[in-house]
């Protein structure tokens, strides 16, 4: 360790209170002619007042750059201490601070710094965090979510559940799947399904009832268990919930049973019940997102949603457009993209190749899962932008700035490169997600983009289009026109009907706010 960097947080002056930054000097030798650059969601504002005893470089969203005042040394053991107010907004807790920081020697060098916890730097004792009620379990059985209609008796728990003499192929796999789901969540745990008949197991018959709703099953617990269902879905909703049950009785049998005898009956209340993941802000690896579609598949989930492009980051690759993976999925101190969220200053390229989209997407369908990509335009675009600079109006000077704090991030109406770069990207989508719907974002583009670009100008003047949400109104329309060129569905976020919107036919709006 050479460097060493605490930060406490006062909450004079308000609105958003104070941060106090020292940087330690752990090495064998004085350090002058540097800056200090670290990252963190609590963000000093662009008008902030002038901090104490440091100059203010720049951010960019999170990323955060000072120096010290001219010709200061901190000696080794020594320690360089700065205030700044201006924040954005009062932290919320520990994780709000500096989540990492670097030195940038005058050489050039830029070295890491360990990062120590938020402090509440004020005589105020803090509160002790809020205690979550423990509950009160009415019926022991490890069950979730639970069923629309319930009534068992518990009794003693299986060594495993195997599948009945008279079960087909078919069946007997989706046993086997269920039981391989539980596997790959907790590998420790003793297994719930066996197909190999023992003393000790409980049998699954199962059987077909076409008056049941889509993804419905009923299970009916006696001397043998019997899963009737009208489809595929219904039958691995109940032998997951069946898994869940034993590997509940078999991990807590303190808190939870098996049943013995009674009935279970329950189907989907709703038809979209999805999850978001943003892989931008903070990259996951393939084999966690793996993870996290058993997981949704776990708790009979059906729609993956898949943040997949933002002002932090790309993260796919697109057939021509190389720049969006070498460029756009890259953040490091010396590159267009800086350090953001907890990043080192080295830079780190990550995005996921086709042939892992492709595995994943096959991986969530074996789960009965739809994974639904998004792309975030035509604001969040930073990365994309970068990535392809020719889709920038040269004469469009940094004129405004979104809420995380990126300037001129959103893609421009008036440049027809954008379109013919999106159709690149479109087609990459759809032949590798079979989801008819592909979402495209829409959210939080700055209520001034566009109005200082000249190209844009002239565009709202051929189309008599007033103001950057008529101007959205006009790029998203012709981003529908692609997609229903592709036989798909526009997603997006309500601010898609901004400025007059789309067409509602085939598009879907999610609300947010």
């Amino acid at each position: 360790m050479t460097y060493r960097v605490e930060n406490s947080w006062s909450p004079e002056p308000a609105p958003g209170g104070m941060l106090t930054i020292s940087l330690f000097n752990l090495s064998e030798a004085p350090l002058a002619g540097f800056t200090l650059s670290y990252t963190a969601i609590t963000r000093v504002m662009p008008d902030a007042p002038a901090p104490e005893n440091a100059v203010f470089l720049k951010r960019d969203a999170n990323y955060h750059r000072f120096a010290p005042p001219e010709g200061l040394s901190v000696p080794p053991g020594g320690s360089w201490t700065f205030r700044a107010a201006g924040l954005n907004r009062a932290p919320l807790h520990r994780g709000d601070g500096v989540k990492s920081a670097y030195v940038t020697l005058a050489s050039g060098d830029h070295i890491d710094a360990e990062v120590g916890d938020l402090m509440r730097g004020s005589d105020r004792p803090e509160e002790p965090p809020a205690r979550l009620p423990e509950g009160r379990l009415e019926h022991p059985f490890a069950l979730v979510p639970w069923p629309a209609r319930l009534d068992l008796v518990a009794g003693d728990t299986p060594l495993a559940l195997v599948p009945a003499e008279d079960s087909s192929a078919e069946d007997t796999a989706a046993l086997a799947a269920a039981g391989a789901l539980q596997r790959r969540l907790f590998p420790a745990a003793r297994a719930a399904v066996s197909l190999a008949p023992q003393p000790g197991t409980r049998r699954i018959a199962f059987a077909r009832d076409p008056a049941l709703a889509p993804g419905a099953y009923r299970l009916n617990f006696a001397a043998a268990i019997c899963l009737e269902s009208a489809d595929a879905e219904g039958r691995r909703h109940g032998l997951v919930a069946l898994v869940q049950f034993l590997h509940g009785a078999t991990a807590q049998p303190e808190t939870f049973r098996f049943p013995a005898t009674g009935v279970i009956e329950d189907a989907p209340r709703y038809a979209w019940r999805g999850c978001h993941l943003d892989v931008c802000r903070h990259f996951w690896p393939a084999q966690d997102v793996r993870r996290f579609l058993d997981i949704l598949g776990w708790y009979r989930l059906n729609i993956f949603h898949w943040h997949l492009t933002d002002d932090e980051g790309w993260r796919f690759e697109v057939p021509g457009l190389p720049s969006l993976t070498t460029i756009g999925a890259t953040r490091g101190a010396d590159g267009p993209l800086l350090p953001q969220l907890g990043d080192p200053a080295a830079s780190r390229t990550q995005f996921y190749t086709t042939e892992e989209l492709r595995a994943l997407v096959a991986h969530a369908a074996s789960l009965g899962i739809e994974v639904v990509p998004e792309i975030d335009i035509p604001g969040h675009s930073t990365a994309m932008l970068a990535a392809l600079p020719h889709l920038v109006d040269p004469d469009e000077p940094p004129s405004y700035s979104s809420v995380q704090g990126y300037v001129n991030n959103a893609l421009n109406p008036a440049i027809e490169a954008t379109y013919e770069a999106l159709g690149l990207v479109f087609d990459a989508m759809v032949a590798v997600f079979p989801s008819r719907h592909i979402h495209i974002g829409g959210d939080e583009v700055a209520r001034d983009s566009w109005m200082a670009s000249p190209l844009a100008r002239a565009l709202m003047e051929r189309e008599g289009l007033r103001g950057t949400f008529e101007l959205q109104s006009y790029f998203l329309r012709r981003v529908k026109d692609m997609l229903t060129a592709r036989d798909r569905v526009l997603v997006g976020w309500n601010e898609v009907a901004h400025g007059g919107g789309v067409p509602a036919k085939d598009t879907l709006l999610m609300a947010w706010e």
